[in-house]
Parts: structure tokens; C-alpha cells; sequence
């Protein structure tokens, strides 16, 4: 897939990208180009250039995602993975289960669009270094925070 760059006004808000939409599972994901234009707004905004990846997998693949890179067999909402190549170029991988996205949807009374973009971003956040605790404390973390604003700025919430 070509990389596309896009350009604004403001020379340092170049955003390069290489993005690749995938679908699999039952639940039907927010569209390619949703997704697309999310992850872009979050490079410009973090003056950022990236080759990411975002998956979208069903509940046992997510599941099994979990168990296997992080020790935890259970399904979770998302999973990101980084990987600085030596030319320095940030290449990432974001695999996001729609099942645990529309729980949390339900139990948060948000849309499902809204918590699928919630999760786009806080995938493309930890592929860019940002990271949260584990315990209560995430939901007040400078990334949590970071997380919302850009929520909000993209024009999902």
C-alpha cells in the first residue's frame, strides 16, 4: 500500500501514512475512511508521522491476541504494538475488538461510533509512546486526558 502524505499549512504538521484498515470478525466496524481520517488527525495533532495498521478482530481472535503478547486470556478493547525501524521511522499495529467496544459502549451510554474512535486513538497514542496505569488512576492519566481532548477535537464526541 502507498504511503500518502498529507500537508497543511503548517510545515511541521506533516503527517505521513501508511494505513491499512482490516476486518474480521462478525460486528461491523466504523468505515476505512473514518478510520483513516482519525488516525491522520491524531499524527497532525502530535506533529507525528507513522505507518500503522488497524485490525479489527473478533472477541476469541482478540482473546487469543491478549494471551499470547500479554498474558492476560481474556478479550480486551484494544492491543497496540510499536516498532521503531533503525531509519527511525515509527511503524505501529492497532487491533481493536467492535465486541468490547460495544460492552463498553453499553456500559458507558456512549454510541458505538464514539468508543470505536475512542479506541482508534488510544491505540495510535500508544503507538506514539503515551501510556496509562492499569488501575483506576488510567481514567485521570495524562493519556486518558490527552485521549478525550482529541476525542472531542476530531469531532467524535
Amino acid at each position: 500500500m502507498p504511503t500518502r502524505r498529507i500537508r497543511t499549512a503548517d510545515p511541521l504538521a506533516v503527517a505521513a501514512v501508511n494505513l491499512q484498515v482490516v476486518v474480521t470478525g462478525r460486528l461491523k466496524p466504523i468505515p476505512a475512511a473514518l478510520v483513516e481520517r482519525t488516525v491522520v488527525g491524531v499524527l497532525r495533532r502530535e506533529r507525528r508521522t507513522a505507518c500503522i495498521s488497524v485490525t479489527f478482530l473478533g472477541r476469541e481472535a482478540m482473546r487469543t491476541l491478549n494471551r499470547t503478547h500479554k498474558g492476560n486470556d481474556r478479550p480486551t478493547d484494544v492491543l497496540a504494538f510499536a516498532l521503531p525501524t533503525p531509519g527511525g521511522r515509527l511503524v505501529g499495529d492497532i487491533y481493536i475488538s467492535p465486541w468490547a467496544a460495544a460492552a463498553a459502549a453499553r456500559r458507558w451510554r456512549v454510541p458505538l461510533r464514539e468508543e470505536l474512535l475512542r479506541l482508534v486513538i488510544h491505540g495510535t497514542l500508544h503507538v506514539l509512546g503515551y501510556d496509562h496505569p492499569e488501575d483506576a488512576s488510567r481514567m485521570t492519566s495524562p493519556m486518558w486526558r490527552r485521549q478525550e481532548r482529541l476525542l472531542v477535537g476530531l469531532g467524535a464526541r
